[in-house]
């Protein structure tokens, strides 16, 4: 590996660190308060018999930021749903131009949808002052879920695609 390649493994695996060292913690506390807001609106639902209505707003608004940072998360690790069916039939040079092109379609993808969609949309519900019926929280922070997810993943795209091949495809592409 020469030293142009050893510099881009090591900065995309630097990267990758770091983006996962954000993400990671982030979901933790996400998923803690999601369990524990809906553990109360279950106590206050069934035991004191008096819901909570805080909780059912808090959880779906917690639900949809791990969805999304967790689907980034997913894409960083490559655990992403794939059908290997097609990589699997195909030479080594041509499964890593495959997969390199799945991550750039990837990426456009959270560009185009996820980031400049999710600020256009966290834009107008800014702008309109657009809030929670119950927890009266702007809209907007809600959907910044969007572009957020989107930065991570356009971010985690760059990295894998960036990332060395392994020795043995090396040799066999040699």
């Amino acid at each position: 590996m020469n030293n142009l390649a050893q510099t881009e493994n090591y900065l995309s695996q630097k990267v990758r660190r770091m983006l996962d060292n954000l993400l990671e913690p982030a979901l933790v506390i996400i998923i803690s308060v999601l369990v524990v807001a809906v553990l109360w609106q279950v106590f206050s639902r069934y035991v004191l018999q008096a819901p909570s209505t805080v909780t059912d707003e808090l959880a779906r608004f917690l639900l949809i930021w791990l969805t999304l940072l967790g689907a980034a998360w997913v894409v960083g690790q490559k655990g992403h749903l794939a059908i290997d069916l097609l990589s699997d039939q195909l030479s080594p040079p041509k499964a890593i131009f495959l997969s390199r092109l799945l991550l750039l379609l990837m990426a456009i993808f959270a560009i185009g949808v996820l980031i400049i969609g999710g600020l256009n949309l966290v834009q107008i519900t800014l702008t309109l002052e657009q809030t929670s019926t119950v927890l009266q929280l702007p809209m907007g922070y809600i959907y910044l879920a969007l572009p957020v997810s989107g930065i991570f993943i356009v971010a985690y795209c760059v990295c894998l695609a960036l990332a060395p091949m392994d020795e043995q495809t090396q040799k066999e592409i040699q």
